[in-house]
């Protein structure tokens, strides 16, 4: 555990120092590829707290949301309504992610 928490301090230093830049093409996928990774992240805290994490269900499940919804994005430009599936997309994940804030909280503070 000390490894990644400091495997991500290192990470975030070093995002913050060089300020990376992504290039114009990958904005569309990086935005949905960013909420679909917290969507991951905050069900694998809900996980940790109700003591059923499995870590190879993160990584599936990480790897998974971020590829769906990138290869969501990606027809959609395919077929000329990029934009639209991105906010539906976004959408989605968006009703997951406070879903799933909303059954942390009441793990971690109780009904």
């Amino acid at each position: 555990m000390t490894t990644a928490l400091l495997a991500l301090v290192v990470g975030v230093v070093a995002g913050l120092l060089l300020g990376p830049a992504a290039p114009g093409w990958l904005v569309p996928y990086l935005a949905v590829a960013v909420v679909a990774a917290l969507d991951a992240v905050l069900g694998a805290a809900r996980a940790f707290v109700e003591r059923t994490f499995d870590d190879r269900v993160f990584v599936v499940s990480f790897l998974g949301d971020v590829a769906v919804a990138v290869l969501l994005v990606l027809v959609g430009e395919l077929v000329g309504f990029a934009d639209a599936l991105s906010t539906a997309v976004v959408v989605v994940l968006g009703i997951r992610i406070f879903t799933t804030a909303t059954a942390l909280r009441r793990a971690l503070v109780g009904r």
